[in-house]
Parts: structure tokens; sequence; C-alpha cells
């Protein structure tokens, strides 16, 4: 009896991989550099995985059946629209943030720890926007992972520091271009914007205002028990995050 052979599903669509990066170099959304640099962290009190607590702060969301929620990745793509500055309600269907240093499992079984951890989980740097369909290969395919994170490196200046991607960082941060990566796209010889790059624009610059004064208050706020206060100073004072500066 003869079986039906079926190759590993990466090895049958290789030959399809430029087409798919095509696609994602013309539909990715990015934040503006500056951006970036006005506020790379918005929600350092939180990351995957971690307990969801009321507006107080005073005890854990729960569900309808009783079960403690965590943060998954909603606060992440809310700030990710923000630091877009994309008009909203409605909020456009069909796309999904893509943490660019984040899972590294190509069978989406393993935890990641970079997303776990609150210095990169809402870093705006380590997200694009994506068409919900592309989400997939962004998780699943090596190459298509690594020319986001060339792109991320020469468009923010940044590779992630967590140590469980020492190496792949250090490999950016050489200047490897990987094959297949898009003309369109920034390198050390081409300082461009990639195409989908949104502007630092006065809805962004609101943004990042409200974000900072929500900090200032927070912080200020010994009442709000499971904050974490100190962590969350560690987490601003990592990205030398001024709370005391305007935007412009």
């Amino acid at each position: 009896m003869t079986a039906f052979e079926v190759p590993d599903g990466l090895s049958e669509i290789e030959h399809e991989l430029p087409l798919v990066m095509e696609m994602i170099a013309r539909t990715a959304r990015w934040v503006h550099p500056d951006t970036f640099k006005a506020l790379p962290i918005w929600c350092p009190d939180t990351a995957r995985s971690r307990p969801r607590y009321d507006a107080a702060w005073s005890k854990v969301l729960v569900s309808g059946k009783g079960v403690p929620k965590v943060e998954e990745n909603i606060r992440a793509a809310t700030a990710l629209v923000e630091a877009l500055g994309v008009k909203t309600p409605p909020k456009p269907k069909n796309w999904t943030v893509c943490h660019i240093w984040g899972y590294d499992d190509e069978n989406f079984a393993g935890k990641s720890n970079v997303v776990q951890d609150p210095r990169f989980y809402s870093c705006v740097g380590n997200m694009t926007w994506l068409p919900t369909p592309l989400k997939g290969f962004t998780d699943a395919v090596p190459q298509i992972k690594e020319c986001l994170r060339v792109c991320a490196y020469h468009l923010y200046g940044w590779a992630c520091e967590h140590e469980d991607v020492r190496v792949g960082a250090e490999r950016v941060r050489a200047g490897v271009i990987p094959a297949g990566y898009p003309e369109a796209w920034p390198t050390a010889e081409r300082r461009t914007l990639p195409p989908g790059t949104a502007p630092y624009s006065d809805r962004v610059r609101a943004a990042i205002a409200k974000r900072k004064a929500r900090f200032r208050q927070q912080l200020a706020d010994p009442a709000l028990e499971h904050f974490g206060h100190d962590a969350v100073r560690e987490v601003l004072d990592f990205w030398n995050v001024d709370l005391t500066g305007s935007e412009h």
C-alpha cells in the first residue's frame, strides 16, 4: 500500500517566499521612528501572560467561569494602534499585531520569554501591523522573521537585548542583510522609511502625552496595590523615558 507522501510545509512553499515577502513589504504598517524615540514603551506595567487587574489595581479580573484573566495581546495591540495614529473607532478589520522579537517556536507550542518581559512586550519598535492572513508567516518562517528584525533595526536603531535572542540580535547588529530582504526597506546605506510607515502626527503626539501623564499619575499613587511601581520605574529607566518632557 503506497502512502501519500507530503513534505514539510515550509519546504513546500519555499519557492513562494519572495512573493510572500513582497506582500508583507507592501502591506505592513510601521510606527514612525520619531514616535519610537518619543516613547518606545507604551505599557510598562504588563506583559504577555501577566494577571489582568481592575482599574484600581486591587484585584485580578476573572472570566464569567471564574478563571483569572491574563494579558494576551490586547494592550500591546491597542498601544500599536495608538502609536500608528490610526483613526478609531471603528478599528480597521483584519489587521493583527506582529511582535518582531517574540514568538520563535515554529510549532506554536512554546512560550516566548521576550513578550513576557515588560521591557519588550509593548515596545512599539518591536511590533508591526499586518493583514491577519500574513501573520502566520512571521511566526513560522525564520527568513521572514529575520527580514522584519533587520528592518526594525535600521528603522529604529534597536535590536532586542533579551538574552534569549542574543545570537540573532548580534547577527542583526553586525549588518547581515538576509536573502529576499525588500529593496524598499532601509539598510545602513539606504536610509529610507518602509512603505506603510505612519506619520509622527499631532494625533500620535497627543497619545504620547496622554500616556506619560497616566504614568506620572499611577507612579504617584501608592494606593494602586498591584501596579508594581518599582518594576514600572525600572522599565521606564531601561528605555530612558523622560516623563517630564513635552512632545514636539
